[in-house]
């Protein structure tokens, strides 16, 4: 039915298009891992994306800022939130399926013996430059 364990190279993939088929892989009963997620593509120009995600950043809790939303830098965690969102996860099934995930910037020892996944529909776009190198995580 389902392998063990799915490893993806997310190297020059469209994050939302990724994004959209691991979490619906994760619904299904799936273990996904994603490796590379530096190098994960944003759509769009990197001055429209950075303007986004400044306004992004403003967005807190007016009484007490450190009740969140919290803004995470690392491409990992901003892959992980771009899945967590076409999750329902307050529910039991939701919070199982992202329970199913790991992303992780650069290979890590235990996935380097397996082979990644890379799929040719999703990687069929030029390479543009990542607005999570002009923020520090």
């Amino acid at each position: 039915m389902f392998e063990k364990l799915v490893v993806i190279d997310a190297r020059a993939h469209l994050m939302g298009r990724l994004a959209s088929i691991v979490a619906k892989q994760l619904l299904s009963g799936q273990k996904i891992v994603v490796v590379r997620a530096e190098q994960i593509n944003i759509s769009g120009s990197l001055i429209r994306n950075k303007l986004k995600y400044m306004a992004f950043l403003n967005k807190r809790m007016n009484t007490n800022p450190r009740r969140g939303p919290f803004h995470h830098r690392a491409p990992s965690k901003m892959f992980l939130r771009a899945v967590r969102g076409m999750i329902s996860y307050k529910s039991p099934r939701g919070r199982a399926a992202l329970a199913r995930l790991k992303v992780f910037e650069g290979v890590p020892a235990p996935t380097t013996r397996r082979s990644a996944l890379l799929s040719p529909r999703l990687s069929a776009f030029s390479v543009l430059p990542r607005p999570q190198l002009h923020r520090s995580w």
